[in-house]
């Protein structure tokens, strides 16, 4: 799922070709994206784009009239960009929709069979405001309020982290990142967290999400952002299980739950203790091996 960097980097590259222009035509290539039904879609065709914003991990067009399209790409949900010389090639089932401009053209897609991303065609401040899970936008908030927030319920880090009614914008791959940065175990509980642990977290919250966007930025170097991907060499652990940790070198391990996976650095997160995988750990029963040394 794109996380909050991504977004950044999508809405500045939109801001780039949409911005000040006219949303001339709307295709709707699977009648399912559009979840909204009043006003209708076509009330967004001839709308001037005023702005776009961020909120939580949908990307806001607000148009003229007090619209606001707002799309919202879940797990396989991405954006393209084709330019007004260019006629726009279809990237065959995955394309969603279309969003005609004099500029050129934006395609939703969205990979695989299930149909989770979602367009939302909403009028005034209030019916957007009614869209947004409110959690806490961590790089705008201060120590205090982020520790308040944090211990407000006892969660794992992990599930913290991913829970947008709690925290905005981080996910999957961006947790894992975050919790090796700040040498915490995925499953420590938040009411447990000691004053240090809790700066060190709040600390790689915002340098991980504002390093990411930085590099992301730089990665796109103006043109439209093509490979937004959850997976990305230069990440430490996320995607990365039995590769060496860059830190430490100990083989990354991972927790699998369903169709995710939690990966983690046991020597620099969980003081040496491979935590039990929901499924692996119960087949091998007596030889799930306990330690990193015991694995190594």
């Amino acid at each position: 799922m794109p996380e909050l960097p991504d977004i950044v980097v999508y809405i500045e590259s939109l801001e780039a070709r949409v911005g000040g222009k006219v949303l001339e035509h709307v295709r709707l290539l699977n009648p399912f994206i559009l979840r909204t039904a009043v006003p209708p879609i076509s009330a967004a065709e001839g709308k001037k784009v005023l702005g776009l914003r961020r909120l939580g991990k949908r990307i806001v067009f607000e148009l003229e009239g007090g619209l606001f399209l707002v799309i919202h790409l879940m797990i396989a949900g991405r954006l393209r960009w084709t330019d007004a010389r260019t006629k726009p090639k279809l990237p065959g089932r995955i394309a969603l929709a279309l969003f005609e401009f004099d500029s050129g053209t934006l395609v939703l897609t969205e990979a695989g069979t299930k149909r989770m991303a979602s367009l939302h065609l909403v009028e005034g401040e209030a019916a957007l405001d009614a869209l947004h899970v409110a959690g806490m936008e961590v790089l705008e908030a201060d120590l205090a309020s982020f520790s308040r927030q944090l211990k407000v319920h006892n969660h794992t880090l992990k599930r913290a982290l991913t829970n947008p009614h709690i925290f905005s914008g981080i996910g999957n791959a961006y947790s894992d990142e975050i919790l090796h940065r700040a040498k915490l175990s995925p499953i420590a509980m938040t009411q447990k967290l000691d004053d240090d642990e809790i700066a060190r977290l709040f600390e790689a919250i915002r340098s991980t999400l504002s390093e990411w966007t930085a590099r992301l930025r730089e990665q796109a170097d103006g043109k439209f952002p093509e490979k937004v991907t959850a997976f990305r060499e230069e990440m430490a652990v996320h995607g990365r299980f039995g590769k060496p940790c860059p830190a430490c070198g100990s083989p990354v391990q991972r927790i699998v739950y369903g169709a995710h996976e939690t990966n983690y650095c046991a020597r620099c997160q969980t003081g040496g203790t491979v935590l039990a995988d929901r499924a692996l750990s119960r087949l091998l029963k007596k030889s799930w091996p306990r330690s990193i040394d015991e694995l190594e």
